[in-house]
């Protein structure tokens, strides 16, 4: 959607007359095709304090009735305070409140029109379209220092940042796609958004990097006694891969839905190229994790499978518990080496943790996941793998797995698509039927 242009002097200037006549915001707005909260914004931002009457100069509502004396300890003084030239009364009277117009506060937010303004002791606010034009002219100027887009440029970046922004396109997604029709850089484009220069503000951006303060560390000797643990746990986790490619590691996780006993999605991100994999199971339960590794070993075979998932690092969650059964083959053969994070130690697998993220944008938290299907879940790996990502170089993570050629079988496997860029879709829309 076209940005509306920004007021201009002849439209402030019936803004200022409109106030006079005393029309409502709503009214204006009509007049001007603007909608009420502009013009109530743009009064608020460019409206001008005058002087208004006081009492000797003293701004105090109790400035005409006050007798008080001898606030500053001069006992040979014989003004009233409220008088004085000398000191500054309200520095040492306690009981002094600023005369104040509750009327600011509220439609208009001006005194252009008020009945009581020749003799209003209170501060008095007064909209005038000169004024009001080169109050937003010189803001905008000072808040464009550093910006070397010229109107039709910025306009330009707008319309198509702005768009893909609302489909849930993360902005590095944007920008390497469009790398070269946009004349900036990411950074730039996060200055112009925090400036308010387009239409999207940084409430509508998924995310501006926060990380969370991690947790401290846990000793939980229930959980390191149990068997799956024995062997198992972060610390020999980190030994093994001493000795090995630790971007050969793949994060495994859950996404659950409601608290109910339904459907939920098993998750695991390859480190080494960010893919994830993602697949439908009917229950949270330890069975139906080991289904999918089977099903895995069947459809890759286990040579591939070994390559593809030689480590696989999880959490303490009981559908993960079966670690003899995940490790080996029906035919107790070894497949892969399963190892276990600290207990309340999501950190310790950052890509899965993240990329839950995206999954989130689709299916909000607390929703139940009763109504996904196959094909569904298959949709959802699909946009989130053609998400661009400047830990890849501005590739997704498809385009990156697709020159390898274990990833290949996969993704053909588990009927994996690139998704055009400006096509993705990161929205509950995604799921919709």
């Amino acid at each position: 959607m076209k940005r509306k242009s920004k007021l201009t002097l002849q439209e402030r200037s019936v803004i200022e007359i409109s106030l006079y006549q005393g029309m409502t915001l709503e009214e204006i707005g009509l007049k001007l095709d603007r909608h009420p909260t502009t013009i109530a914004r743009e009064i608020k931002s460019n409206r001008t304090l005058v002087s208004h009457r006081t009492y000797f100069g003293n701004d105090c509502r109790r400035a005409n009735i006050c007798e008080k004396r001898n606030l500053c300890d001069k006992p040979e003084c014989k003004r009233k305070c409220v008088a004085c030239k000398i000191k500054n009364c309200h520095e040492y009277c306690k009981t002094y409140s600023k005369t104040y117009c509750l009327m600011i506060n509220s439609s208009p937010y001006v005194c252009n029109n008020c009945k009581s303004r020749p003799f209003c002791n209170s501060e008095m606010y007064v909209y005038t379209a000169k004024s009001a034009d080169e109050k937003a002219a010189k803001r905008r100027s000072d808040t464009r220092k550093g910006i070397r887009l010229n109107e039709t440029e910025l306009e330009q970046v707008d319309n198509l940042v702005s768009g893909l922004v609302k489909k849930g396109q993360p902005l590095s997604h944007i920008v390497s796609e469009h790398q070269n029709e946009l004349p900036v850089g990411l950074r730039t484009i996060y200055n112009y958004i925090d400036a308010g220069e387009l239409t999207i503000k940084n409430i509508d951006l998924r995310r501006k990097v926060v990380y969370r303060k991690r947790k401290k560390k846990h000793n939980n000797d229930r959980l390191d006694r149990q068997i799956c643990r024995q062997g198992r746990t972060y610390e020999a986790f980190k030994s093994y891969i001493e000795n090995t490619d630790e971007n050969q590691v793949v994060e495994m996780d859950t996404v659950k839905g409601k608290r109910e006993k339904s459907q939920c999605l098993l998750t695991m991100i390859f480190r080494k190229n960010s893919v994830m994999l993602i697949f439908l199971l009917s229950d949270c339960k330890a069975e139906s994790v080991t289904a999918v590794f089977d099903f895995l070993e069947d459809g890759l075979g286990l040579e591939r499978f070994m390559r593809l998932f030689p480590v696989v690092l999880t959490d303490n969650g009981s559908e993960f518990k079966y670690a003899d059964r995940l490790e080996t083959t029906k035919e107790l053969e070894d497949r892969t080496k399963i190892f276990y994070c600290d207990p309340m130690a999501s950190w310790q697998k950052p890509k899965v943790e993240k990329n839950h993220e995206f999954i989130r944008y689709i299916i909000p938290k607390g929703k139940s996941m009763a109504f996904l299907t196959e094909e569904k879940v298959v949709l959802l790996m699909n946009h989130i793998n053609s998400i661009r990502r400047e830990s890849l170089g501005g590739r997704s993570p498809w385009q990156v797995a697709s020159e390898d050629e274990d990833m290949r079988v996969l993704m053909n496997l588990l009927n994996m698509k690139e998704i055009e860029s400006d096509n993705v879709l990161l929205t509950p829309d995604l799921l919709d039927d």
